[in-house]
């Protein structure tokens, strides 16, 4: 059980750094790597990425937590955009995750994988906004947040693969955008998890010390590392420039759904 949680907390701190980085989750790095984990450890297949998801997110609302209060600080998330979209968030998210607990494995790898290549894809291209585009009223704004917290539950992640895209599209600077989406990021953590965890209470065949898809030993090495080392990653944040920071974005999308779609072949 220790060299379980050292491992863990070792895929804390790398998801930790990213997640005040890129104002992401952590979650497109841990769910490749706790797939990983729970198979070494001989979880039953049909559950592996039910578990990897659910236990990703409840290990976001600590990375994104830290994240965006390390943001914070530093003057750059947008609270007036955070309170339009999260209504949107928590709807969404919950409802998604709810949804994704029923579908498959295979089906759910398969989701993550084409997802990771749209989004590196996306800010590889690196298209320019209209200058005049801003972002949407109320309504849109709970839409948007209904679409990005339904997809993150689907791929368990903290929705900053979204989210920062859609607010850059929207003509938020790049460094206000990451900052930002940290903070959206705890709520469909939130979300996330409640929903989860409420589908997985009766599942069969989970690992001991489970609650729903949530396991405990991994969320307790996450949480040690990432709190610890997230604001790390926002103290780098600002200090590169944002061409930098979406090469950097978009080469750990790239290498991500590689190496999930090796796992799939």
């Amino acid at each position: 059980m220790i060299t379980v949680i050292l491992t863990y907390i070792a895929m804390g701190s790398v998801a930790g750094i990213l997640a005040g980085l890129l104002g992401i989750g952590g979650g497109l790095v841990l769910v490749p790597m706790l797939v990983f984990g729970f198979t070494a450890q001989g979880v039953p297949y049909e559950i592996i990425m039910h578990l990897a998801l659910g236990t990703s997110m409840a290990g976001i609302m600590f990375t994104a937590l830290s994240s965006f209060m390390a943001h914070n600080r530093l003057g750059v998330v947008d609270w007036h955009i955070v309170r339009r979209i999260v209504p949107g968030i928590l709807v969404g998210t919950f409802l998604g995750s709810c949804v994704a607990a029923r579908l498959s494995t295979a089906l759910l790898s398969v989701l993550f994988v084409a997802f990771v290549y749209y989004v590196a894809v996306q800010m590889i291209v690196d298209r320019k906004p209209k200058p005049y585009r801003q972002l949407p009223g109320r309504s849109g704004m709970f839409c948007a947040g209904n679409v990005i917290g339904a997809v993150s539950s689907f791929i368990g992640i903290g929705g900053g693969a979204l989210s920062v895209p859609f607010m850059v599209w929207c003509n938020v600077p790049m460094h206000r955008a990451i900052g930002t989406s940290a903070a959206i990021g705890f709520h469909i953590a939130i979300a996330g998890t409640a929903g989860y965890v409420y589908s997985g209470l009766h599942a069969s065949n989970l690992p001991g010390f489970s609650l729903g898809y949530v396991y405990l030993p991994a969320l307790g090495g996450l949480v040690c590392a990432s709190m610890l080392t997230a604001p790390l990653g926002a103290w780098l944040a600002h200090r590169m420039s944002v061409k930098k920071l979406k090469l950097a974005f978009a080469v750990l999308l790239a290498v991500m759904g590689t190496r999930a779609l090796i796992g799939l072949i």
